[in-house]
């Protein structure tokens, strides 16, 4: 119990690490390819910093420990929006766009809407287990390049940004991105393996250490 709970433990500091070192690679190389900052804002760190929760809901699925991927996807968004923000706005408002009200949150409602229709094939259509194929994957991923457009889009008309000069050279760019997906590959495996260990020995579901200990 003890061991597992160390490698828990490193694997965090891979997984945190690793996605640090990727967002600064990604970034530098970015801006070595003249693209604006609001772009890599929107696309390279919205990625990077979602690459350790992204590495261990793969590595579980492909383990078959769904219940690990789903409590870490409805953990991470229920903590997003309830513990941060609400935090957040304990230390200063939050000014709120009307856009955001009338545009992104009713996108939000609507991802969760598909989501609880697509998680629910007992209720729907009578089937003996709720399964996302690869077919309803493939549908999220279209709505989730239809709002990254919306979001470029938006960006184009309202900010003009100058390019700031890279950090690092290409070469070091490259190679903090290599390690960057290393030390996420290494700390998600090792999150699942042992998270899942943890579970078993303290006689709780899987899906528990996914909604709890992996946001």
């Amino acid at each position: 119990m003890i061991l597992q709970s160390i490698i828990f433990i490193l694997g965090f500091i891979f997984l945190i690490y690793g996605g640090n070192l990727l967002v600064d690679g990604s970034s530098s190389l970015a801006k070595h390819l003249k693209i604006s900052d609001i772009v890599i804002g929107l696309t390279v760190v919205s990625f990077g910093t979602s690459a350790p929760e992204l590495t261990v809901n793969i590595l579980s699925s492909i383990q078959n420990k769904s219940d690990i991927t789903i409590g870490n996807i409805i953990g991470s968004n229920i903590a997003n929006i309830l513990l941060i923000l609400g935090l957040s706005s304990l230390f200063s408002p939050i000014t709120v766009k009307h856009s955001t009200i009338w545009k992104e949150i009713p996108f939000s409602v609507l991802a969760v809407i598909v989501f609880f229709i697509m998680a629910n094939d007992k209720l729907i259509n009578c089937e003996s287990t709720n399964v996302i194929s690869k077919s309803e994957g493939l549908l999220l991923i279209c709505f989730f390049i239809i709002f990254l457009a919306y979001i470029l889009n938006l960006s184009r008309q309202k900010l003009e940004e100058n390019i700031i000069p890279a950090k690092y050279s290409i070469i070091v760019s490259l190679l903090f991105v290599v390690l960057g997906l290393s030390g996420l590959i290494l700390g998600g495996k090792m999150v699942v393996n042992s998270g899942s260990k943890i579970a078993r020995d303290l006689g709780v579901s899987e899906g528990l250490i996914g909604f709890s200990l992996l946001q």
